[in-house]
């Protein structure tokens, strides 16, 4: 459903394309704040976000002229932008830290959203949020890690301390397993230990 805000958003981000700098200070205003929030959910890390969100803004300066509105609304696009930006600065992120470092990092991505997260609602949909923590473990971990932080199944496999099949299992589950919950609004049952098998069987 198309917020009230959204044709005023579009409309700027039109102007921005034309060269437009004023456009493009009120498209910041408008939109900054919820970037840094889709940011922040990825990376966890306020200062790391804030940096995103100014790549991402010197992108959407750049790139507005090839922005297609019929492929959807200009907050949409710009959100896209930040969180593949953001995943990619995670990326690299991890690959400075040493193991405890990268683990705890990768502990903050999977923990439960926190208020912050809250400025993304639009994106991911309360019942999305809902139903992710509905899943209980090892799924939600998987999931989160899968889809909010970007990982590979090999990069899942390798944070997480389980064979590559495993990985894929759990997301594969996960996701059944949350695509049920936001069809229904049931909770999700809660995974019976040594359901999912031993670590080298999946």
């Amino acid at each position: 459903m198309l917020t009230p805000e959204r044709p005023a958003v579009d409309a700027l981000l039109t102007r921005v394309a034309s060269g437009d700098r004023a456009a493009f200070a009120d498209l910041y205003d408008a939109l900054a704040p919820q970037a840094n929030g889709v940011a922040c959910t990825v990376l966890r890390d306020r200062t790391l976000a804030e940096e995103v969100v100014q790549e991402v803004f010197i992108e959407v300066w750049r790139t507005a002229p090839r922005y297609d509105a019929g492929r959807g609304g200009a907050r949409g696009w710009v959100l896209r932008l930040t969180r593949l930006r953001a995943i990619d600065r995670l990326r690299s992120h991890l690959a400075t830290l040493d193991r405890d470092d990268r683990e705890a990092a990768l502990q903050r991505v999977a923990s439960p959203l926190s208020v912050e997260d809250e400025v993304v609602r639009d994106i991911d949909g309360a019942h999305v949020r809902d139903a992710l923590d509905a899943l209980g473990e090892p799924h939600r971990t998987a999931v989160r890690l899968a889809f909010f932080a970007g990982l590979t199944h090999s990069e899942l496999a390798a944070a997480t301390g389980v064979p590559l099949g495993t990985a894929k299992t759990r997301v594969r589950d996960g996701l059944r397993k949350l695509r049920a919950v936001i069809g229904t609004g049931e909770p999700a049952s809660r995974p019976t230990p040594g359901k999912e098998g031993t670590r080298g069987t999946h």
